[in-house]
């Protein structure tokens, strides 16, 4: 699965959440940032929803701040080629409004939707406090910059997925020359039946495998 689309996949799932109660900013992302329930006009967390949402993907930023200007400071210092102009999907923008979330889609026009915490269901309300996670259309003139954390080809791995890959390289392996007299022998005696010697085997099957190898040198005394 693309990282880009685990992240979406997250922050949809949080669309609607708002704090308890209104007005507090005690909200679950912040109690997951600084480890406790917080509250007061001190804790805006429109950053430490995209740290979470992040995090809860499988993709922790590698800075984790509250604040939206250092982390695009700190992109800036380190992953310089990570800091562009355009939006894409998955991408943080950096408003000018001190306010931030996640890109999900973009328009042909410039425009794009992005999640975003702390803000308000409509444009009536506060967009930069306004207490809740709605979806948003913004404009790239909103924007100071935009955040790409991860690269194209960063994919994240079901535990499947990475078994899948470490089997098929096991699979162009060959068996080393020492172990094949041994391995031959094995097989005799029913302890394998000789095919796909790379393959990985779970615990289980390797301890009955030990097992049919001593009841068969049992039987051989």
């Amino acid at each position: 699965m693309r990282w880009r689309d685990e992240v979406i996949r997250v922050a949809f799932e949080e669309i609607g959440t708002t704090e308890l109660p209104p007005g507090s900013n005690k909200v679950k992302y912040n109690t997951w940032y600084y480890g406790r329930e917080v509250s007061g006009a001190a804790y805006p967390w429109c950053m430490a929803f995209v740290q979470w949402v992040f995090a809860s993907a499988g993709q922790a930023l590698p800075f984790k701040t509250a604040s939206c200007s250092a982390l695009l400071d700190w992109y800036g210092k380190y992953r310089p080629e990570s800091v562009v102009t355009d939006p894409e999907r998955g991408s943080i923008p950096i408003y000018t409004f001190g306010h931030t979330g996640i890109v999900d889609a973009v328009d042909p026009d410039g425009t794009f939707y992005a999640v975003e915490g702390n803000t308000s269901a409509s444009e009536k309300g506060s967009q930069s406090n306004g207490g809740g996670v709605f979806r948003k259309q913004r404009s790239v003139s909103q924007v100071k910059k935009f955040i790409v954390p991860y690269g194209e080809d960063e994919d994240m791995l079901d535990g499947k997925e990475i078994l899948d890959r470490v089997q098929k390289y096991l699979n162009t392996q060959k068996v080393p020359d020492w172990a094949g007299a041994e391995l031959e022998e094995a097989r005799k005696l029913g302890i394998t039946d000789g095919t796909y010697p790379m393959q990985m085997i779970p615990r289980y099957q390797a301890a009955i495998m030990a097992k049919r190898a001593v009841d068969a040198a049992v039987e051989r005394i």
